[in-house]
C-alpha cells in the first residue's frame, strides 16, 4: 500500500503534501493559541526559551532531511547515469556484431534489436511498477550462446570477437546494475523520520506567544510550505522508475531508432 503513493501524478501528490502541513499548521495553532498557552500561562518573555528550543529542532531537522534530500537525488542522478551507459553499452555491441561475417551477424543483430524492443515495451512497464524485470535474461542466454559459439578465423575477428565480448560484458553489468536501481528507495524508517519531524517542528512553532494573530499563522504558514516542498521533492526523486519523473527508456528508444532500425 505504501509503495502505491509514489506512483500518484505529482500535481495530486504535490499540493495534498503541502496541504496537509498547512492545514495541520492552522488546525494546530488555532488550538494552542485558544486552549494550550492560556492554560500553560505563557507570556511574551518565553518566547525566547521557545525560539531557541525551535531553532534546536529545525537545525537538526533541516540537517537530517538536507542529507536525506542530497541521497536522494544522487541515488536518482546515478541510476539515469546507469540507464544511460546500459544504452550507449548496447549500441556498441550492436556496432561491434555488424563486423561479424554472416549468417552470424544477422542473428545477432536480430537479438539485440529483440532485446532492446523488450527492455522498452516489457521491461520498462515493470519497472514502473516497481517490479523486477526476469524477461530479458533469456534473450542474453541466447546471444551469449551464439556468441561465444562462434570461432573467428582471421587476426581481425579475433580483434573483434575480444571487443564485441568486452562490450557485452559492460552492458551485462549496467544491466544488472539497473536491476538493482529498481526497487531502491528511502526505507520506511527514514520516511517515518521525515514526517514526524515536520509536524514535531510545526508543532513547536505554535508555542509563542505573539499578539498579532494573523502574523504569526502567516508565519507558521510559509514555515508549513517551506518544510513541504523539500518533502515533496524527496518524495518525487525516491524512487528513480516510478511517478511523472521516473527515469525512462529514451535512451534505449534513441539507439533502436538511430542504430538498430
Amino acid at each position: 500500500m505504501f509503495e502505491r503513493i509514489f506512483d500518484l501524478p505529482l500535481l495530486i501528490a504535490g499540493p495534498a503534501i503541502v496541504g496537509s502541513l498547512c492545514l495541520f499548521s492552522l488546525i494546530g495553532l488555532v488550538i494552542v493559541r485558544r486552549h494550550v498557552l492560556p492554560r500553560l500561562r505563557v507570556h511574551v518573555a518565553d518566547s525566547e526559551f521557545v525560539g531557541a528550543m525551535l531553532q534546536s529542532i529545525m537545525v537538526f531537522y533541516g540537517l537530517a532531511v538536507a542529507l536525506i534530500a542530497v541521497s536522494v537525488w544522487q541515488t536518482y542522478s546515478n541510476t539515469s547515469a546507469i540507464v544511460s551507459q546500459e544504452a550507449t553499452a548496447l549500441a556498441a555491441l550492436y556496432r561491434d556484431v555488424s563486423g561479424y561475417p554472416e549468417p552470424i551477424r544477422w542473428t545477432l543483430q536480430n537479438e539485440l534489436r529483440y532485446y532492446t524492443q523488450q527492455t522498452i515495451y516489457e521491461a520498462w512497464p515493470l519497472q514502473r511498477r516497481g517490479q523486477v524485470p526476469r524477461g530479458g535474461i533469456k534473450r542474453m542466454y541466447i546471444f551469449q550462446g551464439d556468441l561465444i559459439a562462434f570461432e573467428p578465423k582471421t587476426e581481425g575477428q579475433k580483434v573483434l570477437h575480444g571487443e564485441t565480448l568486452r562490450a557485452y560484458n559492460e552492458m551485462i553489468k549496467a544491466r544488472n546494475l539497473r536491476l538493482d536501481a529498481v526497487q531502491t528507495g528511502l526505507p520506511a524508517v527514514m520516511w517515518g523520520v521525515v514526517i514526524l519531524g515536520a509536524f514535531i517542528g510545526l508543532t513547536a512553532s505554535f508555542f509563542f506567544r505573539v499578539e498579532e494573530a494573523r502574523l504569526q499563522i502567516i508565519q507558521v504558514f510559509l514555515l508549513a510550505t517551506f518544510i513541504g516542498l523539500v518533502i515533496f521533492m524527496t518524495f518525487a526523486l525516491d524512487r528513480p522508475f516510478r511517478g511523472d519523473l521516473g527515469i525512462g527508456p529514451n535512451a534505449f528508444q534513441l539507439i533502436y531508432d538511430a542504430v538498430m532500425n
